[in-house]
C-alpha cells in the first residue's frame, strides 16, 4: 500500500528569503560593474586637455592655370 504523504511535506523545498537576497545582491554587484566599466570606457575615450588636436586647414595655394 502507498503511503500518503501531504503536499507541503512531500516538496523538495521552498522559496526562501535567503536565495532572494542572494539574486538581489548579485544583482546589485553586476549593475555596479557595470557601471565602473562604462565610467572607465568614457574616460579612456575622452582626450585630454593637454592632448587635443587641432586640425590643420588643407594647403590653399592657388595655382596658376596652365595655358
Amino acid at each position: 500500500m502507498a503511503k500518503i504523504i501531504p503536499e507541503n511535506k512531500a516538496r523538495q523545498g521552498r522559496w526562501g528569503w535567503h536565495g532572494f537576497r542572494i539574486l538581489i545582491a548579485a544583482l546589485l554587484l553586476v549593475f555596479a560593474a557595470w557601471g565602473i566599466a562604462e565610467i572607465y570606457g568614457v574616460l579612456i575615450k575622452a582626450p585630454n586637455s593637454d592632448e587635443q588636436h587641432v586640425p590643420t586647414p588643407p594647403n590653399t595655394t592657388e595655382q596658376a592655370p596652365a595655358g
